[in-house]
């Protein structure tokens, strides 16, 4: 919407009481030490020793008046920038959403804020040195004033006193002189001072916002009573920036992409400023202009309504002036004179806006003071000036406060959602930050991550190296694992070790219990599984804790246990025998290998330790066959059937890499092959079956080694005929005998 320096001008209204207040209260503080034993001997002598006294009540209240005038304009000036910014979001609705979205998140600028803010409390505090001297001055010349008067004998001294504060109130404390000669009452000036300050930060933070969003031309609004100074300007096109002096420029059609359209501009914004244009007490705005879009309507000159303004402000100087007399009175009758003279320019008020309804009474500027400086004002709370550097300040301001100045800000009660937010965003930046920093100290992962909790690594997931996402990946794995372990509470696992202490503090022994298994699980994870990786050297590792090993181990890493234990139960395993007879030479094997591998555990023994019941049953499900095949006797000598049977798988297979070895891998014939016929398959079964399968080099290897069935090994080993070795011979030997 459009922004004109009256809409912020009310800001000013609390500075302008602070001063009111203040030169009421110093007028006080001299009527009294006046009025003090006014008709007793020696009146003269007391006031001039009272100087020193009356300095101090002076100096107390401008000190006051300093601390709250620093305060209130830093205040002011912040928020009529954030009404200029707010007031250009506003008009900028009918641009692009993009467009609209990256102004809305533009900040007011803290620096120009704070700029601003000083710059003002400089000017207006600049008069604080000269406001005692000026005190102090009129006291002495009132108490001179006083003495001569009896002595002309043109008055008592009671009056002389009484027309020496009148004089006083209706001038005030000027305590500014101007450039041009011109003596400032202190109360206006500083009205002044902070009504320029708070319009400049509107209009500037306005016009700032347009040229972020690209709009270069504006215009003037039709004000009502407009004055002599902005007439010219009523309807006329400015250029934010650029060259001075009126021109007509080509600019693009608002809608119509490639069509230039002619603008007549009457020059630049600050050009028109400086030929008095948004003065103090202005009511004329600017507005985007939108070429080929904004219609201007012809601007009514009004100098009547203006005159008419101009008469409320006399009456308005008229009713200030009594109310100061009254307040600087010696005497009750010229307490009364003074009141009577307020109420008579009251009714001159009244009078003139019944003949001007246009016209609306400004009660406040009635007021020499609102009396709302506090007896002692005292400074802002921490809490109140931190929230003020969020509200108006920029994201770098947020990033450049500490943990315990935002959340004082917090505790203000003064933020709005937009503030709370901006506090929320940058405590979750420094909480990632300092997460970061702790599971990735100096950019390299930790080696130990069983301390972090889940939802602290999915946090920092996305903001890690591809490698060290698979590292947590791996760790996530590895507690899913373990939470369906037996012993290991599923609810614990996902914990950080700062939230499984805190959970340990109120605890009940047996979740106390549950805590430290889990606390002793972590740490031995830690030394088995540095890095997330299984130890490179095993061997100070004990037996118990590389079978624990195991459940969190890859498939790689159970290699390295498995070839760990080879290692620690390593046995000197015999040469394989060479006896020409490969049945004999695999039953010598089985001897050399159950002698080397003595004392073996007794087969009741089996699965005693297991935790698994099924597994446990079927090693005493063995144990008892074993009892039924002959119990104790020797089993490197004799061979029960069960155990030939077994034992024919070894010696098929034994047959099957010797032969591969010995024909370079020819095992099957063309049409076999073709067929996907598996090799193993021809070293069992019927001889005809075989030999249809079998390649000429496998045929040979039969004739020169043998080719046994199950029932002729059987046969074998066990030294009992068997009812199907006979004619599995017969067949082989007619195999044999057709090539």
């Amino acid at each position: 919407m459009p922004i004109h320096p009256g809409m912020v001008e009310d800001l000013a209204e609390h500075t302008r009481d602070l001063y009111a207040d203040a030169e009421e209260r110093l007028l006080g503080i001299v009527a009294r030490q006046l009025a003090a034993g006014l008709d007793a001997p020696g009146w003269v002598e007391r006031k001039l020793a009272a100087v020193q006294q009356l300095r101090r009540a002076s100096q107390a209240v401008v000190d006051e008046l300093g601390k709250a005038v620093t305060l209130e304009v830093f205040d002011v000036v912040a928020e009529a920038y954030n009404t200029g910014h707010r007031a250009a979001v506003a008009e900028l609705g009918a641009l692009s959403d993009d467009a609209r979205a990256l102004v809305d998140d533009i900040t007011p600028n803290a620096q120009a804020v704070d700029r601003l803010a000083q710059e003002t409390v400089d000017v207006v505090t600049s008069t604080h040195r000269s406001i005692l001297r000026a005190v102090v001055d009129r006291f002495r010349a009132i108490v001179a004033e006083v003495t001569a008067t009896p002595l002309l004998g043109t008055g008592t001294r009671r009056q002389a006193t009484q027309d020496a504060m009148r004089r006083f109130a209706d001038e005030g404390i000027r305590a500014f002189t101007d450039r041009a000669g011109r003596q400032w009452q202190l109360t206006s000036y500083a009205e002044m001072a902070v009504r320029t300050s708070v319009a400049r930060a509107a209009t500037e933070a306005h016009m700032r916002t347009l040229s972020d969003a690209g709009i270069d031309l504006v215009y003037v609004s039709d004000a009502p009573r407009e004055c002599p100074l902005c007439r010219p300007w009523e309807g006329r096109v400015l250029a934010i920036d650029g060259p001075t002096g009126e021109r007509t420029v080509e600019v693009e059609h608002a809608i119509d992409d490639g069509r230039m359209i002619p603008v007549r501009v009457a020059g630049t914004l600050d050009e028109a400023r400086l030929a008095g244009f948004q003065h103090p007490n202005c009511r004329h705005s600017v507005s985007a202009y939108t070429p080929g879009l904004t219609r201007i309507e012809q601007a009514e000159s009004d100098p009547a309504g203006y005159e008419a303004g101009q008469r409320q402000r006399a009456i308005e100087r008229h009713i200030r002036k009594h109310k100061r007399r009254e307040a600087a009175a010696v005497t009750p009758e010229a307490q009364r004179a003074a009141r009577l003279k307020v109420r008579q320019w009251q009714g001159a008020m009244r009078s003139h806006l019944a003949a001007h309804p246009d016209l609306r009474r400004l009660r406040h500027r009635e007021q020499p003071g609102a009396s709302n400086l506090p007896e002692k004002r005292t400074e802002a709370t921490p809490e109140q000036v931190e929230a003020a550097r969020v509200w108006s300040g920029d994201d770098q301001s947020v990033r450049e406060m500490s943990d315990d100045q935002l959340a004082a800000a917090e505790r203000s009660r003064l933020l709005d959602d937009r503030a709370r937010a901006r506090i929320e965003a940058e405590a979750d930046r420094r909480d990632l930050d300092d997460l970061l920093a702790r599971i990735a100290p100096g950019g390299t992962l930790a080696d130990d991550l069983a301390g972090f909790s889940d939802t602290e690594l999915a946090r920092v997931y996305r903001h890690l190296t591809d490698g060290d996402a698979l590292r947590v990946m791996a760790e996530m794995d590895r507690r899913d694992r373990a939470a369906q372990l037996p012993g290991v509470s599923p609810d614990l696992v996902g914990l950080s070790d700062h939230d499984l202490a805190a959970r340990a503090h109120d605890a009940d022994p047996d979740t106390l219990a549950l805590i430290a298994a889990e606390a002793a699980r972590r740490d031995l994870l830690a030394r088995l599984f540095p890095g997330g990786r299984l130890l490179d050297d095993l061997a100070d590792v004990s037996d118990d804790e590389l079978a624990w090993a195991m459940q969190y181990a890859t498939s790689e890493e159970l290699l390295s246990i498995a070839a760990e234990m080879d290692r620690r139960d390593a046995v000197d395993l015999p040469q394989p025998a060479d006896r020409g007879d490969p049945v004999a030479d695999m039953l010598a094997d089985r001897d050399a290998l159950a002698e080397a591998m003595a004392p073996a555990p007794d087969p009741e023994d089996w699965g005693r330790l297991a935790d698994d019941e099924s597994f446990a049953a079927e090693a005493a499900a063995v144990a008892a066959a074993h009892e039924e095949d002959g119990g104790d006797i020797d089993e490197r000598h004799t061979i029960t059937r069960r155990e030939a049977r077994a034992l024919y798988d070894e010696y098929v297979y034994r047959q099957y890499l010797q032969a591969e070895n010995d024909t370079n891998g020819y095992l099957l014939n063309k049409k076999a092959r073709a067929a996907g016929i598996n090799p193993v398959s021809l070293f069992s079964g019927p001889a005809r079956i075989a030999y249809a399968r079998a390649s000429d080099e496998l045929k040979e290897w039969w004739a020169a080694n043998g080719r046994l069935t199950q029932a002729e090994f059987i046969e074998s080993v066990v030294g009992k005929p068997q009812r199907w070795a006979d004619g599995a011979r017969k067949n082989e030997s007619d195999q044999q005998s057709k090539r």
